[in-house]
């Protein structure tokens, strides 16, 4: 590696037009990590790394037919380790090169960029201040265990990329005085002896911590960047529309860890981050706000929080933003001690009542900027450390992170049932739909509560109304904004809805006499290839119930999510993106009859078996009049590095989503309405072939189950500490009880990602009309992004390294059979792709991330063969700790060089 190294391959490679590796940072990087193996393991270590490093590039160079892998002779186990962490850290280092330059990632379309092209399709800027006054934007971070990287790994690859932004302004030194060259080589050394994996399973106080540092270090202070550079673009101070949002500490589904004490943990450790950054804050605008009176007026409202602060010290007598300051801190350091039982970091000098609500504390903070305004031109009046921390407080109120709840829709019908049992309304399972939504809306416009405290209720039933009881008391802490939706998993019809309405109402947190009814949206969740086919009529029974609908208009809004995982694994991808679209589009069909405005919340993970794919191509492809200013997405596992690990790709990919929504709500249709008639018809019939091809592979194949079980490290993955929740929903070894993320992560490591496109390109191959197709490719932007994550997927997956994983199969005849399948769909897939968008090679028209795929293939084939060969010891009962340490090194390296495998 080093100069002969990393920097050879990446010199390499750089002709290509526009290639990534032209990026000096890697070929920079790479040689400092070059350095740094030598320098811990000696050159002989070096050189044996270097020579399979070499061999490998040669390989895919075409300079040599011999193929790569795993030698005992040339590295014993200890240096197996060396070797897998030394491709693996390259990777890494590869990526955040990648993530600097902004390419081979999303498109970088930021709003100024979107207001323009808007503009020039005649839609005014006006529009767009109006369509935000009204907007809603959430990246809401969940614990999905894709991440396979300890958070110590990242922290040193995230000052890593601070060092590389100081060497970029020409800095020598740090403002410790370290120089940066020494500074970045000391944190790659630093990585280079940090143990990647960790030793014991997460619990979800860890991965509350985790996402907390996001949200506190990078969310925070990136929100009022934006927001000023927004308000700079509109002809108005924009609404605080783009919030935060998290599902940790709250996600109950499949997870038996999650309980009360652990959403009272996520919000009060948020609420306290929160809470101190504002005192932090305060503090310093104290500092910073010395204005007289005797030099400049200020507003009565400003006085009067001065005389109200307590604060009699002569010397800042005519100072009244000094001590209304002094005031704000002392009444927002009771509300921290209220909320967490301490005293704050820096205690204040008065004592005063603490602060009701985030509302109360923003009308003080607007009374010091608009006298501010008022007085001296105005110059004081936008922006500075004022208008920033007014901006935290309108998007973040007390709580930082609206917590999201979520619970499967069989535990809610078990508990409802046995509230109903115990109070002696029958049993309700056995009832017909009809039978129980008549009984669920009887006792929610019923004054009695179900429960009674002198009886004894399930293990299960007590856990789910303490965590009713739980969200009721942050909504009395914390403000509502806190908890607004409950996510129901498995929802198939509207007694799912109102049995979480039943849980809500027994914490006081849905009353039938008040406006709106519940505290808390119940939010169906529709997964499956059949649930989002029964969605449409599902809401329209749902909103034709007057007191839904009524709670929907008074709320605002209806949110309804839509789940990619487990749709992809029930119907493979093409089907599983073509039925989201469709239902989509018939919801909002649904909602416009019903009066109601729409809310998606889309369910996405990283891989594209999983809905991940560029946020920006993803919501702009959504179907017209489904957006509308509001969208939620889910973030999670390695994708929250990647977006949103430093503030600068935070808020590049902030941007990227911000600008998507205003052009997937307000850019004109282009194109003939009876176009999209025929690209419609052309979908349906693509997407039923692709159906039956996938259901017939994975579902209808004999001895499908146990060829991927052990062709793939599916049981190697499990034992990676990456996640507080089983790989299973139940002990069941069927494929349908399996989560999507270990079922699409395997098909990854074995290099297949087959949930990315198997069913997809025979049942194109098979569509008669060509032209058509292209016709599509050249002008719907939903079957471009289409084409276009399944031309990425095709591009890392590689047959031949993953017939090696063959040798793992025991019935080797099955194996074949089933990999010839396999192998004879992808070249059906790969050829028809290319044929329908003109390309002679795959991403020829996307020369950066296929500069950047092919940067890393090098690096990952020898990651798999040595996979391979260490399952196949572990699994013949070697009892090495070594192996399996060498395993999951494998499947962390590879992940870390595919960057979207889970």
């Amino acid at each position: 590696m080093g100069a002969a190294g990393f920097l050879h391959y990446s010199a390499a490679v750089s002709a290509q037009p526009g290639s990534i590796s032209q990026n000096a940072d890697i070929r920079y990087l790479g040689r400092l990590l070059g350095d740094v193996i030598r320098a811990y393991g000696g050159q002989s270590l070096f050189e044996r790394i270097e020579s399979i490093r070499a061999g490998s590039v040669d390989r895919y160079r075409g300079i040599t037919r011999t193929t790569p892998g795993y030698s005992p002779e040339l590295l014993d186990l200890d240096d197996t380790l060396s070797f897998v962490r030394s491709f693996m850290l390259f990777s890494m280092l590869a990526n955040l090169a990648e993530d600097r330059q902004g390419r081979a990632t999303e498109n970088n379309v930021d709003v100024a960029a979107a207001l323009q092209k808007l503009a020039a399709a005649g839609v005014p800027v006006e529009a767009a201040a109006g369509l935000l006054e009204h907007s809603l934007i959430v990246p809401v971070l969940t614990a999905h265990p894709t991440e396979v990287m300890r958070k110590s790994m990242i922290d040193h690859r995230n000052r890593i990329a601070e060092l590389m932004a100081l060497r970029d302004g020409g800095a020598v030194e740090t403002s410790s005085g370290d120089v940066i060259e020494q500074a970045i080589l000391r944190q790659i050394a630093l990585l280079w002896q940090t143990r990647p994996l960790r030793r014991e399973r997460m619990q979800v106080r860890d991965e509350v911590e985790i996402a907390l540092a996001y949200l506190r270090d990078v969310f925070l202070p990136v929100l009022p960047q934006l927001y000023a550079r927004w308000d700079r673009l509109l002809p108005r101070r924009a609404s605080s529309f783009l919030r935060l949002g998290s599902w940790i500490g709250g996600d109950r589904d499949g997870n038996p860890n999650v309980l009360a004490e652990s959403l009272h943990y996520a919000l009060g450790s948020a609420s306290r981050a929160l809470l101190n950054a504002y005192l932090t804050q305060i503090h310093a605008l104290g500092k910073e706000l010395s204005v007289s009176t005797e030099l400049a007026a200020a507003n009565p409202e400003v006085a009067a929080l001065a005389d109200a602060s307590g604060d009699t010290y002569v010397g800042r007598r005519d100072e009244p933003y000094r001590r209304a300051l002094i005031g704000i801190y002392s009444r927002l350091a009771a509300t921290y001690t209220a909320f967490t039982g301490q005293a704050p970091p820096r205690l204040p000098t008065q004592t005063l009542p603490a602060y009701a609500s985030p509302q109360e504390l923003r009308a003080d903070l607007v009374a010091l900027a608009r006298s501010l305004a008022d007085h001296g031109a105005g110059l004081l009046a936008s922006g500075g450390a004022l208008g920033r921390l007014i901006r935290q407080v309108e998007a973040c109120g007390f709580h930082l992170a609206t917590v999201d709840l979520r619970q499967n829709s069989d535990v809610h019908a078990r508990v409802v049932a046995e509230l109903l049992a115990r109070a002696g309304c029958g049993d309700y399972l056995a009832m017909s739909e009809d039978e129980r939504v008549r009984l669920l809306r009887r006792e929610l416009t019923s004054s009695r509560l179900l429960t009674n405290p002198y009886l004894e209720y399930g293990a299960e039933t007590q856990s789910e109304l303490a965590i009713a009881h739980a969200a009721a008391a942050a909504h009395a802490q914390y403000g509502p904004q806190c908890i607004t939706a409950y996510n129901i998993s498995k929802c198939e019809s509207v007694s799912d809805l109102l049995e979480v309405q039943i849980l809500l109402k027994e914490a006081g947190l849905y009353r039938a006499a008040e406006a709106g009814g519940a505290a808390i949206m119940a939010v169906p969740l529709f997964e499956t290839i059949g649930d989002l086919e029964r969605a449409p009529e599902i809401m329209r029974e749902w909103l034709s119930l007057p007191e839904v609908r009524a709670a929907a208009l008074a709320r605002g809004c209806q949110e309804v999510m839509v789940g990619y995982s487990d749709s992809n694994k029930d119907g493979g991808y093409l089907t599983s993106v073509w039925s989201l679209n469709q239902a989509t589009r018939a919801l909002a069909a649904v909602f416009a009859t019903a009066g109601v405005r729409m809310q998606i919340f889309h369910g996405r993970g990283g891989s594209v078996g999983r809905g991940g794919g560029p946020a920006f191509d993803a919501i702009r492809a959504q179907p017209r009049g489904t957006v509308q200013g509001r969208i939620r997405i889910t973030e999670q596992g390695e994708i929250i590095a990647a977006k949103y690990g430093t503030r600068e790709t935070a808020a590049a990919s902030l941007e990227s989503i911000a600008a998507a929504t205003l052009l997937a709500s307000l850019e004109p249709e282009s194109g003939d309405s009876p176009g999209e008639a025929r690209f419609f018809d052309a979908m349906a019939g693509i997407s039923a072939g692709a159906f039956e091809r996938y259901r017939a592979l994975v579902y209808g194949t004999e001895g499908f189950k146990t060829f991927f079980r052990q062709f793939t490290p599916l049981l190697e993955i499990a034992t990676l500490k990456i996640g507080s929740r089983p790989a299973s929903r139940t002990k069941s070894d069927r494929i349908e009880d399996l989560r999507a993320i270990p079922w699409v992560f395997s098909w990854a490591q074995a290099r297949v990602m087959l949930p990315g496109w198997y069913g997809a390109g025979q049942a194109l191959a098979a569509f008669g009309d060509r032209a058509l197709l292209r016709e599509m490719a050249q002008s719907w932007p939903f079957f471009q992004a289409t084409l276009s994550n399944m031309e990425m997927v095709l591009a890392k997956s590689d047959l031949q390294i993953a017939r090696r994983y063959l040798t793992l199969v025991e019935d080797q005849s099955l194996g074949a059979e089933i990999f010839g399948r396999i192998e004879s769909a992808w070249k059906t897939t790969h050829d028809v792709l290319l044929d329908i968008t003109g390309q002679s090679r795959l991403l020829e028209k996307n020369p950066a991330l296929d500069a950047s795929i092919r940067l890393r293939m090098p690096y990952i084939e020898p990651l798999n063969l040595l996979q391979v060969e260490l399952i196949k010891r572990h699994r013949a009962g070697e009892a090495d700790p070594r192996v399996q340490e060498g395993i999951q090194l494998s499947i962390n390296a590879v992940a870390q060089a595919l960057r979207n495998s889970g």
